[in-house]
């Protein structure tokens, strides 16, 4: 029997691989398509800038738009910073034989495939039942001002489930800079943190910036984290503390599916609620896209 060629596999290896970029852009494209034809009606200023309205079937998505905002703004300062510093020690310091980074690498994969929900129970668990019970008590007296779900540890929760991620992203990329570069550094005279700063960190730049917004547009589109640590059905008022509850534009897609008063009735408002949530990842999805390319551009100059 006769073996296939070089070609045929070729041919094969072509038709496989082009199949299955087509199937992911049929998926994407569908899920667009579907998502603006059933919200672009009710997308309009009034619904981005009022409250909800008559048992949430009417009004707008203004206070989960502020809550997300916050949430996400909060989770960044947390994991970005954290997530970048220990990175930044596994590439840089730690030996490759060192028992410690290896159960911290250990550690990190192993977070990384940890369901979402886990982190919820996890968050309610330790920040609102163990540190925040205990700052009611040492400063309240008792009263439940920390100890109960909200925008704080909400936010340090969706940090956690984030920092995997932005440990991964930010050590590839400063992995890829060249061995020679830190080598001339130092040899012209460049202390380790000095080639770390003028050296590592520029030139794995774009890449630190773009795994760690998709982190963060991960975060921001995540519902199951924040059930338990401070998402509220409906509030009449945005946050103005970080102990209050917040609403969030993926929970409250949530509830308008499952629990709403009307389901059928409300199908315009969670379409359109879906598309702002999609602007809003994609939207940071460019950010990364563009500052990419402005300091690849800077670097060739």
């Amino acid at each position: 029997m006769k073996r296939p060629g070089r070609n045929t596999w070729d041919k094969i290896a072509t038709a496989v691989t082009a199949t299955s970029v087509l199937l992911i852009l049929f998926i994407i494209t569908s899920v667009l398509v579907i998502t603006i034809s059933g919200g672009w009606n009710t997308l309009s200023w009034e619904f981005l800038t009022q409250f909800p309205k008559e048992g949430m079937t009417k009004g707008g998505i203004f206070p989960a738009i502020v809550g997300t905002a916050l949430m996400t703004l909060i989770m960044t300062l947390a994991a970005v910073p954290l997530g970048a510093i220990t990175a930044v020690y596994l590439a840089e310091y730690a030996s490759e034989h060192s028992v410690f980074a290896k159960t911290i690498r250990f550690a990190v994969k192993t977070l990384a495939v940890v369901p979402s929900i886990i982190f919820g129970l996890f968050g309610l668990g330790f920040f609102i039942k163990f540190i925040g019970y205990h700052i009611d008590s040492a400063f309240y007296g008792g009263q439940s001002h920390w100890g109960q779900p909200n925008l704080l540890w909400a936010s340090l929760t969706m940090a956690l489930l984030t920092l995997p991620i932005v440990i991964v992203s930010v050590e590839e990329s400063i992995r890829t800079v060249p061995r020679e570069m830190r080598e001339a550094s130092l040899a012209l005279g460049a202390t380790k943190w000095q080639t770390i700063k003028k050296v590592v960190i520029p030139g794995s730049l774009s890449g630190i910036l773009t795994g760690t917004i998709l982190a963060i547009s991960r975060g921001a589109g995540e519902v199951a984290p924040i059930l338990f640590t401070g998402a509220a059905y409906y509030l009449a008022d945005i946050p103005h503390k970080m102990s209050e509850q917040f609403m969030s534009l993926g929970y409250h897609i949530y509830i308008m599916s499952t629990q709403s008063t009307n389901v059928d009735e409300t199908l315009p408002i969670q379409f359109a609620t879906t598309l702002v949530l999609l602007l809003l990842t994609f939207s940071l999805s460019l950010i990364a896209v563009f500052l990419r390319y402005r300091i690849r551009k800077k670097a060739k100059r």
